[in-house]
């Protein structure tokens, strides 16, 4: 049985991870913002929960201690907090952008500079963060948040190496345009919906589940060997460009 911290375990993919990761039999300890939806989630899973803004690192160094008393170790963390912002960059200002930073790059930064330093005293394990396809690639009004994502991909890139020689792998998801309560305004319009859907060469947006089975890969004790990767699950989006459908 494996035990891991996952942080923004209210949202889409977070509350399908924590399923997956519970019928597998490992424990996990759910941290998010949303009370009511996290209350609730550990009722149907019977895990322990925590209430935590994420760019609050004390809080978040409290939580993982908690964690550590209730489970007596860790053996992963995982970062889905995060927020989107689609505006060009003469419509962002300075407030959009720090918001931006804060809720994916800081509490990225804050997880690793809480955790990595209690996996490496255990032995090693696993952290795994959310970056983006929209970083890799340019696309229409992502400057805000492919400059955050961008800098948690560099920023994993660093940690792997100063925690390796600890055994501490640390690797980033890099998703397409999932279908979650946070992009709702973008998949629930028809019109755009069918724009993003072309720009996916599978020709489908992205599921909660497609991302959360990746991430309980990384987090799997069998990938040892792996760390300092940006994984795309993203239906070709940063890598292909299909023939017109």
């Amino acid at each position: 049985m494996a035990f891991h911290l996952i942080v923004g375990a209210s949202g889409g993919i977070g509350t399908t991870l924590c399923r997956q990761l519970v019928a597998s039999g490992d424990r996990v300890m759910m941290v998010g913002r949303d009370e009511a939806k996290l209350a609730a989630l550990a009722d149907e899973l019977k895990q322990p929960r925590a209430v935590c803004d994420a760019t609050d690192w004390d809080r978040l160094a409290e939580v993982t201690d908690q964690a550590l008393e209730d489970f007596g170790t860790l053996d992963g963390a995982v970062n889905l907090a995060g927020s989107i912002l689609l505006k060009p960059a003469h419509l962002t200002s300075k407030e959009d952008l720090q918001s931006v930073i804060d809720q994916n790059l800081i509490t990225a930064f804050g997880l690793i500079r809480t955790v990595a330093p209690k996996l490496k005293k255990a032995g090693g394990g696993s952290i795994v963060l959310m970056s983006s396809g929209g970083a890799a690639i340019g696309l229409t009004s992502h400057e805000a948040i492919a400059a955050a994502k961008a800098g948690v991909a560099a920023m994993a890139r660093a940690a792997a190496a100063t925690y390796a020689a600890g055994g501490v792998r640390i690797n980033t998801v890099a998703p397409g345009l999932v279908k979650t309560e946070m992009t709702g305004r973008v998949w629930q319009n028809e019109r755009s919906a069918e724009a993003s859907r072309g720009m996916h060469p599978l020709g489908r947006l992205g599921e909660p589940s497609d991302v959360a089975s990746l991430i309980a890969w990384l987090l799997s004790p069998e990938q040892t060997w792996i760390t300092g990767q940006d994984i795309a699950v993203d239906g070709g989006l940063s890598s292909i460009k299909s023939a017109t459908r």
